[in-house]
């Protein structure tokens, strides 16, 4: 069970590393639970959120989330606004930009938004993970079986980023979802 007050107790606890702002990633894996996590955590505060997949390129677009997070954060942490633009999954273009504001609170969630790189902005690193067969069970629920072949390449490729960037040995606070969970 994840707990958006430990979240941001924890984040609170530390001194800010974005600028005079405090960044949380809510990194893991897909479909176990982080947006929902993140959409607590933000309901409790006056956090700016950003979903990780909205800075994908499609579903390849994985191995280079690190780069566009590093670009996109490094003003803020320097005090000074940024922007990020959203992919539109429909369209598969990218699409509208979005203003961020030095300061505050921002969470960062999605599979891989919270590469090694940009260690030195983050306040608190959270593990989001629930059994393979669930999460792909969620997916496949929310898009269809049509996107079956997708979800199995994605679930792929985010174990292979996650065994390179050591994400969860990293994680300040791990939870685990699912019906297996006891967390």
């Amino acid at each position: 069970m994840t707990d958006p007050r430990e979240v941001l107790a924890h984040a609170l606890s530390r001194p800010p590393t974005l600028g005079t702002g405090r960044l949380v990633c809510i990194d893991g894996l897909a479909g176990a639970g982080k947006t929902t996590l993140a959409l607590g955590l933000a309901a409790i505060t006056r956090a700016q959120v950003v979903h990780a997949d909205e800075l994908l390129e499609g579903w390849s677009g994985l191995p280079g989330l690190g780069a566009t997070l590093h670009t996109v954060l490094r003003p803020l942490a320097a005090g000074a606004s940024s922007e990020w633009v959203r992919w539109d999954w429909h369209a598969s273009a990218w699409a509208e930009s979005h203003p961020l504001s030095p300061g505050g609170l921002l969470v960062v969630e999605g599979v891989g938004s919270a590469p090694a790189r940009i260690d030195d902005l983050v306040t608190t690193l959270v593990w989001v993970e629930a059994p393979r067969d669930e999460r792909l069970r969620r997916g496949i629920a929310r898009d269809g079986e049509q996107m079956r072949p997708q979800w199995e390449q994605w679930l792929d490729d985010e174990a292979a980023l996650h065994a390179r960037e050591r994400t969860r040995d990293r994680a300040d606070l791990v939870y685990a979802t699912g019906s297996s969970s006891s967390a």
